[in-house]
Formats: structure tokens, C-alpha cells, sequence
């Protein structure tokens, strides 16, 4: 996005050229700006067209019209192969890429590319271009004065779905299937795809939430939801596809094995309902109540809850029967023969 009176640019960049990507880029320009200008200046694209009249009225598509109604500034539209209609917009595309762009950057993930391009947008503020007293920056200003003020929340920049959960507990969009909880099996849910990641909710709650994947075919698994399944069903513990490559501390494995060799079948049940301690719990603690349990003897999911707990409370645990001073100590002994004869003999008298 640009100003066009003070050559001022915002530009990001996305995994593709998607409806989320669209309204994301705005929400990042306005919060760039700080505020929403009177009136952009677009190409027909069919994010934001649905289809051009016979008398060249656009009809704006209904996620183009949601995001004009949230921040209420007007549209403009260039003629169809007339890049001229657009002013300087060309012109800062090409500067943008001639600039930004090459060489190519290299960066660990889009956010950290767009950290980079924003700097470079923050950057040219301060450049002062031929013919002109002030910098960028400083001929912003004025044009900023003009802009309306954000509106308290920004917009919500997802595209809406509605789809249904297969019998696999796995729910389609864009060509990816994402895991929900095996609860929600055969249940109509909306999702909600952001540029960064997919939200699918079933009535009012959030059931599931995963990092997007622009791969075709593609399955997202998070192995969370399907314990609750394997707890019933343990002996598909070994062959469940959602727990392949689970990466876990190296405390989980020795648990579960130590829980196999002493209970055998009811070690796996006890193993995965350890397991689902991360449903509620961090794995940062789930992990070290699994280590201190190991480290203790206490090998069994009832001692693991039970130091989780005392670690996120910060109270001491009670595992050691020392730390009772108020119980009385108890003495087993071998019975003798002599003490029935003479309860015997007691009855007689």
C-alpha cells in the first residue's frame, strides 16, 4: 500500500495470494500508518471484485465488503489494462522490488522476512527525494492528518468456512485435512484460515488450532486429539498414525517402558493417560514430573499428576511417608500361636 503525495510505501509479503493474505495486508498497513486513509485506489482483482457490470459497476465480493464496512473508507477502481489509472503504484512496485528485493533475501519464516521489509518501509521515511524540501516522513505527516482513526478492535482477517468432521476426526480446507478432538467426530464446525494458521471452532468453543499448511493433500495432525480414542483403545497405541513423529523428551520413552516391563497392557493405558496430562498442562511440566517420578521409583501415572501439580503449585510433594511427622508409625510382626490361646482362654473365664 502506498501514499501517493508523499511516496510513502508499506509492502508484505505472504505465502500466497489468498483472501486472508488481502485483509491481512491491510490490517498490517493501517497499524503501519496508524490510521485508515479516505479512499484506496485498487486493480480489479477478484479478491476484492466479485464481477464488473455491463455498466461497469464493480460488485465487491462479500469478504472485500466486510473489511470496508469494519474501517469505512471508499473504494476506487482502475480500468481494466490500464496500469496508468494507478498512478504511482507501478512506480513504487518497482522500487519496492529493485530495493527490497534483490538479491533475494533470505529469511527463517515469513514473519521474519516481513520484519526485514517493514524495517526498510520504517527506513525510507527518513530518505528526502529530488525536488523536495522535507523527507518522506515528514510529507506523511500531513497526509496522516486526513486519515480516519482506527477503529478499536482490528478486523478479523480469515476466510470463513463451514465444513463437517469425517469419521478420522479430520476436517478438509483448501485441499489440507487438520485434526479436531475425536469427541467432535461427524460434527459441523466453522473454520476460520488465517495467513499463519487455521482455527476451526464447533458451536461457540475452539476445538483445535494448527499452524497452516499450503501443501496439496496434506494432513495436520496434533496427536492431543486422538488420546482420548487410544485410551480406550490401547492396543492401537503402537500403529496410530497421529503420534508418528511425535518428538517428546527422552523421559516419556523410558516411562513408558518401565510402566510395560511392571504392568504389561495396563502400562500402555497408564502411559497415554500420562499423555494426556498434556491436554490440560505444559510439556515443559508434564516432562519434569515424568523425570522426577523416574528419578523417585514412583513409576505410575497417579504419581506423575500428583508431582506435575506440586510443581506448578509450589508445595512440597507427598510421596515420602517422612514428611508426615503426625501419622503413627506402624510396627507388622509375625503373629504367635501363644496369643490365640490366650484370647482362648480368656473367652473361657
Amino acid at each position: 500500500m502506498d501514499v501517493p503525495h508523499s511516496d510513502a510505501g508499506f509492502v508484505q509479503a505472504y505465502p500466497a495470494e489468498t483472501t486472508e493474505a488481502f485483509c491481512a495486508g491491510h490490517v498490517a498497513a493501517f497499524a503501519f500508518f496508524g490510521g485508515v486513509p479516505a479512499s484506496i485506489l485498487y486493480d480489479n482483482t477478484k479478491l476484492a471484485v466479485a464481477r464488473i457490470l455491463g455498466d461497469g459497476t464493480r460488485q465487491r465480493t462479500r469478504v472485500f465488503s466486510e473489511l470496508q464496512s469494519h474501517y469505512l473508507f471508499a473504494d476506487r477502481f482502475g480500468r481494466p489494462g490500464k496500469g496508468n489509472d494507478k498512478g504511482k503504484v507501478e512506480g513504487l512496485v518497482g522500487l519496492i522490488r529493485r530495493n527490497y528485493l534483490v538479491p533475494l533475501p533470505h529469511a527463517a519464516s515469513f514473519a521474519a522476512l516481513n520484519e526485514q521489509l517493514l524495517a526498510n518501509c520504517r527506513r525510507r521515511l527518513g530518505d528526502r527525494l529530488r525536488g523536495h524540501a522535507e523527507t518522506i516522513g515528514e510529507r506523511l505527516a500531513r497526509d496522516l492528518a486526513c486519515f480516519h482513526d482506527l477503529p478499536v478492535s482490528p478486523y478479523d482477517a480469515c476466510e470463513k468456512r463451514s465444513g463437517r468432521v469425517n469419521s478420522l476426526s479430520l476436517v478438509r480446507y483448501r485441499g489440507t485435512d487438520y485434526s479436531v478432538p475425536t469427541a467432535y467426530g461427524h460434527r459441523e464446525v466453522l473454520i476460520r484460515g488465517y495467513v499463519d494458521n487455521v482455527v476451526i471452532s464447533c458451536g461457540a468453543d475452539v476445538i483445535a488450532r494448527h499452524v497452516r499448511s499450503y501443501e496439496r493433500e496434506d494432513f495436520v495432525f496434533d496427536p492431543l486429539h486422538y488420546l482420548a480414542l487410544l485410551e480406550r483403545k490401547i492396543g492401537a497405541l503402537d500403529q496410530a498414525a497421529p503420534l508418528a513423529g511425535w518428538d517428546l523428551p527422552e523421559a516419556f520413552t523410558i516411562l513408558r517402558r518401565l510402566l510395560e516391563a511392571r504392568m504389561g497392557k495396563q502400562g500402555k493405558r497408564e502411559f497415554v493417560q500420562v499423555l494426556r496430562l498434556l491436554e490440560v498442562f505444559q510439556i515443559e511440566d508434564v516432562a519434569a514430573g515424568v523425570r522426577d517420578a523416574i528419578d523417585r521409583g514412583v513409576i505410575g501415572f497417579d504419581a506423575v499428576k500428583h508431582l506435575v501439580l506440586c510443581r506448578i503449585e509450589r508445595r512440597p510433594t507427598r510421596l515420602d511417608m517422612t514428611v508426615y511427622p503426625y501419622l503413627p508409625s506402624a510396627s507388622v510382626a509375625i503373629t504367635s500361636a501363644r496369643a490365640y490361646l490366650d484370647l482362648l482362654s480368656g473367652a473361657v473365664s
